[in-house]
């Protein structure tokens, strides 16, 4: 079997969030938890993966504490998943990837489901790079400063 590149030790802080997120159903189920998944048999309803798969991604993402096992919140003998600050904060991440899918992968009658305020259902403005006085930035105005010396 061919052994995984690890990322735990890179400079970059994109090669280290993938060493823990990096695969597709991992991302699919932080995004079923998000959406109130918590329970195995629900991320196996929505996500339709085999078992042994959505238990090895599940185990992991435990594991790096982005999710985490609970008894389950209606007394059953069940464990429920649960995400972590860890876990919640990949929402921005995701809706990051759904603003770049939103922009390049649907055709033009197709309308894709919005992300909204819980309360008021409020469209959710795009995210955005800005600089601390508020300047939105283009993806070409801004670099990784790779010589820390600058």
């Amino acid at each position: 079997m061919v052994q995984r590149t690890r990322f735990t030790d890179a400079v970059c802080p994109v090669a280290r969030s993938l060493d823990q997120i990096g695969d597709w159903w991992s991302l699919l189920i932080i995004r079923d938890a998000l959406d109130g998944a918590r329970r195995f048999s629900e991320f196996q309803k929505r996500l339709g993966l085999a078992k042994n798969i959505l238990s090895a991604r599940l185990s992991k993402l435990v594991s790096h504490g982005i999710l985490r096992l609970e008894p389950a919140s209606d007394g059953s003998a069940y464990q429920e998943y649960v995400l972590t600050e860890k876990g919640e904060s990949l929402r921005i991440v995701l809706q990051a990837l759904r603003q770049w899918g939103q922009d390049f992968l649907f055709a033009p009658d197709e309308e894709p489901l919005p992300l909204v305020e819980k309360r008021s259902g409020t469209p959710v403005a795009r995210l955005e790079l800005t600089l601390p006085d508020g300047r939105v930035l283009r993806p070409h105005e801004v670099e990784v400063l790779r010589d820390l010396d600058n």
